[in-house]
């Protein structure tokens, strides 16, 4: 019988708001995680927000990658708020267009709903990218992970039912591009275990601690993400 998984509790949710302290911490840890980081090449690497964000959410994320070698993008797509199938094709035509560029394969690099969008684009053109990076993102379990559930299902119109159908009727495809996934177990947002992916065969998990709307901004995140980029697959 699979273990139900439930949404973080009230405790994590009011802890959330160390958000700001974290990336408090990350400034001041900034000058030192740059000059120990495994640098790129110039590689591209497009970077997704989370559920409810846009790009100014992860540009603090994107300057730090342009910084340390590689070339980031934004999705430019606005806000990520409708359904997540309706983001697929300009993502696609996207990460096409960056991989023509500079004549390799592209990285995905997601925040919560962000690493899903990653995760599908992956599952579908896996010619087109090198590899994906997940932060907080969850892959089994529908809204009924998240303790913002409610609020995805109003602007997604779709019910948790209908959103684990879909994402089982996708996963008969199997994700081919290696899978890297950050989550931590003090997320106020997403259960943790709903971030475990039991089901690709080249994924990878690494535990951080830190909040869910604190990642972009997380020292361990900035620490871990460099390393990952640069491993060898």
């Amino acid at each position: 019988m699979k273990e139900e998984i439930t949404p973080p509790g009230p405790m994590l949710r009011m802890l959330e708001g160390r958000a700001s302290a974290e990336a408090a911490q990350l400034m001041l840890s900034m000058p030192l995680i740059r000059l120990q980081a495994k640098r790129g090449n110039g590689e591209p690497v497009v970077v997704l927000p989370g559920f409810m964000a846009d790009d100014n959410s992860t540009f603090v994320l994107r300057q730090f990658l342009n910084s340390i070698g590689y070339r980031s993008y934004p999705w430019g797509l606005g806000v990520n708020r409708r359904k997540m199938l309706d983001f697929l094709p300009p993502i696609v035509e996207l990460v096409r267009q960056l991989s023509a560029k500079h004549e390799q394969k592209v990285s995905l690099v997601g925040w919560s709903r962000g690493g899903i969008l990653a995760r599908e684009v992956a599952r579908d053109h896996p010619a087109l990218v090198d590899r994906v990076i997940t932060i907080g993102s969850p892959v089994k379990g529908g809204t009924n992970v998240s303790s913002i559930g409610a609020m995805v299902k109003r602007e997604t119109g779709l019910t948790s039912k209908e959103m684990s159908q879909l994402l089982r009727l996708r996963q008969l495809t199997p994700i081919d591009v290696p899978i890297r996934a950050i989550y931590s177990k003090l997320d106020g947002i997403v259960s943790w275990k709903a971030c475990i992916d039991e089901v690709s065969k080249n994924v990878k998990h690494f535990e951080i601690r830190g909040s869910h709307i604190g990642m972009g901004t997380n020292a361990e995140v900035y620490r871990l993400l460099p390393k990952l980029l640069a491993e060898k697959i």
